[in-house]
């Protein structure tokens, strides 16, 4: 007996495309198409929301293991440095090891500083107040300072704790030393770059059941190998550098926090989150 087709009829009352499907046809058309922007706008605009409702410890001890986990990037990237030979190619492969922290940190939920530039700002965005604003201050206050604290202990931990051979804390200091040597103007510009790219893989991500690995590795990967700059896993970098007396504590703030905080909160709130929530504000 020939299973049932369905003949719907869409909002506007004509005659649906799927008429003549069955509905197991209908089921698998339905599993396959992808999220409309509206749809992702919804689901990120809603984890925004839930963000900014959980409380504070929650928020803290999350961001901590946040800047603890995307630390592992310039382990990693450490290790296939000391163990690859120093040709051109070598620059290819060391940012794959920059992905894995990001892997950690995203796959385990943590509370990353520059996924909140877009996830929270779209509640924002959509309900300008003085409440949201309070709750969005509060929530990147919270979940920056956190991560700091993270990367600052993993720091410690990497400069004052015989976990490290020579050669592989080495390698994690001429990592940083080249990131430092931007100057504020190119950590302003490049971490605009960085800041735009997570937040196009936070866009990306509710549309990639199945793939979200992937989609992690490939953005991460090119943040790395174009040499653009983040602000929590370069921090790591950074309070190596302060720890390891190669780096002053003001020429830190002024050379790699202050520009690249700017430049990640302007390429992931201004230009990306603002430009998706207009093009599905008409929408809504």
């Amino acid at each position: 007996m020939p299973q049932q087709t369905t003949s719907a009829k869409d909002a506007g009352g004509n005659q649906d495309k799927s008429a003549g499907l069955t509905d197991q046809e209908i089921e698998h058309v339905e599993e396959r198409s992808q999220l409309r922007a509206p749809v992702i706008y919804e689901v990120l605009r809603r984890e925004g929301e839930q963000e900014m409702s959980r409380p504070i410890t929650s928020l803290w001890w999350s961001g901590v293991a946040a800047g603890l986990s995307i630390s592992v990037s310039l382990l990693a990237q450490a290790i296939l440095q000391s163990h690859l030979p120093d040709t051109p190619w070598r620059m290819l492969i060391t940012p794959l090891g920059y992905t894995t922290g990001f892997l950690i940190a995203v796959l385990a939920r943590h509370q990353l500083f520059t996924e909140n530039t877009i996830t929270a700002v779209l509640p924002l965005a959509k309900g300008l107040s003085w409440e949201m604003l309070g709750k969005t201050a509060r929530l990147w206050g919270v979940v920056l300072f956190a991560n700091f604290v993270g990367t600052l202990v993993a720091a410690l931990f990497f400069s004052f704790t015989p976990a490290l051979t020579g050669s592989l804390s080495s390698a994690m200091l001429d990592i940083a030393r080249e990131t430092m040597a931007n100057t504020p103007p190119e950590m302003f510009c490049k971490a605009i770059v960085a800041g735009f790219m997570i937040a196009g893989m936070v866009w990306l991500l509710p549309n990639s059941e199945g793939a979200k690995f992937q989609v992690i590795i490939v953005m991460t990967y090119l943040i790395s190998a174009g040499g653009f700059v983040h602000i929590i896993a370069g921090s790591l970098e950074a309070f190596m550098l302060v720890l390891s007396g190669n780096l002053g504590l003001w020429d830190m703030l002024l050379r790699f926090i202050a520009p690249t905080l700017l430049g990640n909160i302007i390429g992931g709130t201004f230009l990306f989150a603002l430009i998706s929530y207009g093009q599905v504000a008409e929408e809504m």
